[in-house]
C-alpha cells in the first residue's frame, strides 16, 4: 500500500480522473481552478516561457462553475477548456504535460474554488502515489496569474530533497502599472497589496511565530504533507488561509522568495471576499481610501506575546493575576474565565517552555488574532488609512518611513523579501 492510497480511498472527492500514467520523473503538478477564464493561455504561455527544473511537471487545470454562475461565466468556462486543449495540441515537447479535467461535465453542482482545488491536489496526490513518490511538489496558481520565468527551478531547487520543508508560500507582486488596465485599478492594487504586506508585517513585529502570506495563488505542498494535513477545504472562499493554517504547527513551512507570482489585479465577483471583492469596492469609490488595522492594535499583540514565557512560570493560581497585566484590549477579548482555563489547560499539557510556547500559539492562533483585531477595533480603536498605518508600523520598528503609496509598498515588498 502506497503513502496516500488509504487516505485517497476515504477522502478524495472523485475515483482517478486522468488515465494517462505520469512520467517517471514527475516531480511538480501544478493544480490550476478556472471558473470563468476564456483567457487562461496567458498563464499557460508563461509556463512556456519558464527554464525546466530537474524534473518533468504537469498542469491541471480544474474548469468549474457554482451553481448560481450565470450564462456568460458558462460560456467563458467552456472557452476556457476549449482554450487549453488548443493550446495542448498546438505546444509540445515542453517539460510539462497539460491535463484538463472538465469538472462542468465531472460534477454538475456544488462546485466552489476550494472543491476546485481540492479535486486537483487530490488528483495530484493520486499521480505521485502511482510514482511511489511522497515529497512530489503540488503548486497552486489562479488562471489569471504569470509567473517569473525561474518559477519550476526555484520551487524544485529550494524543496526537492529538503525533508525540513514541507509547503510554502511563494512570493508575489501585483502588477502596479501598464497598460493592461484603468490607472483607478492600480492604484487600487497598490493599497490593498500594502494592506496585505502591512497586515504581515505588523504579526511579525508582535512577535507571532507563523508569519506567512496565505495566497491561494503562491502555495506549494509536497504530496505527503497534503496528506497528513487532511487535505484542502470546500469552502467557497478563503479555502487558502483555512489550509496554510492547519499547516503551520506541523512545521516545515517556510517564505520562498527566490520567484515570484503575479496575481492579477482585476475586479472580480467570483467569490464573497478577498482581492477580486475589495478591488471592486475600491474602484467604485476611488476617493474613499482603504482603512486598515490601527497599529497600536499590534504594539498590544507585541506586549501580549512578549508575557508568553511568563506565562509558563507562573503558578496556576496566579492566573488571574496575570490576567490584570494583560494589555486592556486583550483583557475586552479573553474574559477572566476562559484566560485561566486556557492557561491551565496549556500548561497541563506541556512539559517545558517550548512545548508551552507551541500549544500557546495553536490556541492564539491566526485566527483568533483576526478575531481579536476586529474586536479591538470596535472597543478600543479606530481604524486608520492604510498608509497611515504602514508608516506607522514602520517608525514603531525604528524603520525610514518612505514617502507615497508606491514607496510604501516597495519597502514592504523589500521587507517580505529580505525577512
Amino acid at each position: 500500500m502506497g503513502f496516500a492510497s488509504a487516505w485517497l480511498k476515504e477522502n478524495s472527492l472523485f475515483p482517478r480522473i486522468i488515465t494517462e500514467a505520469p512520467a517517471q520523473n514527475t516531480g511538480i503538478i501544478v493544480v490550476v481552478p478556472a471558473f470563468d477564464e476564456p483567457g487562461i493561455t496567458n498563464l499557460l504561455d508563461s509556463f512556456a516561457g519558464c527554464s525546466q527544473p530537474l524534473c518533468r511537471a504537469e498542469i491541471l487545470i480544474v474548469a468549474n462553475a457554482p451553481d448560481n454562475a450565470g450564462e456568460e461565466s458558462l460560456l467563458n468556462t467552456r472557452k476556457s477548456v476549449y482554450a487549453a486543449e488548443s493550446w495542448k495540441r498546438l505546444n509540445q515537447n515542453l517539460f510539462f504535460t497539460v491535463h484538463v479535467i472538465d469538472g462542468l461535465e465531472l460534477k454538475s453542482s456544488g462546485w466552489s474554488v476550494g472543491l476546485a482545488r481540492k479535486a486537483g491536489m487530490d488528483e495530484a496526490v493520486r499521480r505521485f502515489e502511482l510514482l511511489k513518490n511522497p515529497d512530489g511538489i503540488i503548486l497552486n496558481i489562479d488562471a489569471d496569474c504569470t509567473v517569473k520565468n525561474n518559477y519550476f527551478e526555484a520551487v524544485y531547487s529550494e524543496m526537492a530533497g529538503r525533508s525540513d520543508r514541507m509547503a510554502c508560500s511563494v512570493y508575489f507582486e501585483h502588477p502596479v502599472s501598464g497598460d493592461d488596465f484603468p490607472a483607478e485599478i492600480y492604484n487600487s492594487i497598490r493599497l490593498y497589496e500594502l494592506h496585505m504586506r502591512y497586515f504581515v508585517q505588523g504579526l511579525s513585529y508582535a512577535g507571532f511565530p507563523w508569519v506567512h502570506h496565505t495566497v491561494g495563488s503562491a502555495i506549494a505542498i509536497k504530496a505527503v504533507a497534503y496528506v497528513k494535513a487532511g487535505g484542502m477545504n470546500r469552502r467557497s472562499a478563503g479555502e487558502d488561509f483555512y489550509f496554510i493554517q492547519k499547516l503551520l504547527p506541523a512545521g516545515g513551512f517556510f517564505n520562498l522568495t527566490s520567484t515570484t507570482v503575479y496575481p492579477s489585479p482585476r475586479v472580480s465577483t467570483r467569490v464573497p471576499f478577498g482581492t477580486g471583492p475589495v478591488m471592486s469596492r475600491l474602484t467604485e469609490s476611488p476617493d474613499a481610501g482603504l482603512l486598515s488595522y490601527n497599529p497600536e492594535a499590534f504594539r498590544e499583540l507585541r506586549q501580549f506575546f512578549s508575557m508568553v514565557e511568563g506565562f509558563f512560570y507562573e503558578e496556576t493560581s496566579n492566573c488571574n493575576y496575570k490576567f490584570a497585566n494583560l494589555p486592556p484590549g486583550i483583557q475586552h477579548f479573553i474574559s477572566p474565565e476562559d484566560w485561566e482555563t486556557r492557561i491551565t489547560e496549556i500548561r497541563k499539557n506541556t512539559s517545558g517552555k517550548d512545548s508551552f510556547r507551541k500549544r500557546f500559539f495553536s490556541w492564539f492562533n491566526i485566527f483568533r488574532i483576526v478575531k481579536y483585531l476586529n474586536s479591538v477595533h470596535v472597543s478600543h480603536y479606530a481604524k486608520v488609512p492604510v498608509e497611515e498605518g504602514a508608516g506607522d508600523l514602520l517608525k514603531m520598528m525604528g524603520k525610514d518611513n518612505p514617502a507615497g503609496l508606491t514607496g510604501l509598498l516597495n519597502y514592504f515588498r523589500q521587507l517580505d523579501l529580505t525577512g
